[in-house]
């Protein structure tokens, strides 16, 4: 892996050509949103989606196309595949017609491998698979890709610069790693959010007032999330620097980290979404 990269500094105004985004669900609109705001020209974008969201729409306001036919398209620079992994048979085929020879499509298709994807495609498209989440949507995102041997140097580049407008960036030359990745980056930010969930409900049956137990998680897990995300200490030391021998939190963890207890759930929970990963690959 190289070095992670982020969003500080990233512009994109200088960005030339036309980039095609197929799909505009939560996803794809809030990286279309974040590459706006960083510079990208409405004016640039074509949209492909039969029920885009109301952000995508508002930015068609300011010259982003929404459905054009496709023959009126100009030469895509990238095409940005941002649909469902489930309907992909049935999409990706369709904007074949806009790939030329310089043409990079970026997917964030959880599962499809960049096999499955050339095979809907034109023979020798250069293709870039990554794995972005959530986050992406405020800029704290975290995305791992993987391209094929049509890309070149400038192609990579060109989607380093995209998805680090989004958040941090990682490459790996191992495709294999994709299943992984999206099972600790991809589906992570739900199990984060199930935490602050079950952590309410644990502090409501201890008494606590269900809206009060409920912002002291929300607080407790996003201000400790930030707290890692400004120092570079492994967080096995941050547990071990708010943990006091025989105090409350070296209770609880005695009940989080014994038998049966987080390790061994999240062990499997990242193996159960690794394998689905795999699954949706087809």
């Amino acid at each position: 892996m190289t070095e992670a990269t982020n969003a500080r500094n990233i512009s994109l105004a200088d960005f030339t050509g036309t980039l095609v985004l197929v799909g505009a669900g939560k996803m794809g609109g809030a990286m279309l949103e974040g590459w706006c705001a960083l510079g990208l020209d409405p004016r640039q974008v074509v949209v492909l989606d039969p029920q885009p969201g109301a952000s995508v729409s508002a930015l068609a306001k300011r010259g982003v196309r929404l459905n054009p036919e496709k023959q009126t398209v100009p030469d895509a620079s990238v095409i940005v595949l941002a649909v469902k992994p489930q309907v992909a048979g049935d999409v990706v085929p369709g904007v074949s017609a806009l790939v030329t020879p310089s043409t990079v499509v970026l997917s964030i298709m959880a599962g499809k491998t960049l096999k499955s994807i050339e095979q809907a495609l034109p023979g020798g498209t250069a293709v870039i698979r990554t794995m972005p989440n959530t986050p992406a949507a405020i800029g704290r995102g975290m995305t791992v890709g993987v391209p094929n041997a049509r890309v070149t140097p400038k192609q990579q580049e060109l989607v380093h610069r995209l998805m680090a407008a989004t958040g941090e960036v990682e490459w790996v030359a191992d495709e294999g790693l994709l299943d992984a990745v999206t099972a600790v980056s991809g589906s992570g930010p739900a199990y984060v959010f199930l935490l602050a969930e079950y952590l309410a409900q644990a502090g409501a049956k201890a008494g606590l007032p269900r809206d009060l137990a409920e912002r002291l998680a929300r607080a407790t897990v996003s201000g400790a999330g930030e707290l890692m995300h400004r120092t570079t200490i492994e967080a096995a030391i941050l547990r071990k620097n708010v943990t006091s021998p025989g105090g409350t939190t070296a209770a609880a963890l005695d009940v989080l980290m014994g038998e049966g207890g987080l390790d061994p759930l999240m062990e499997r929970a990242v193996a159960a979404a690794t394998r689905r990963s795999r699954e949706l690959a087809g």
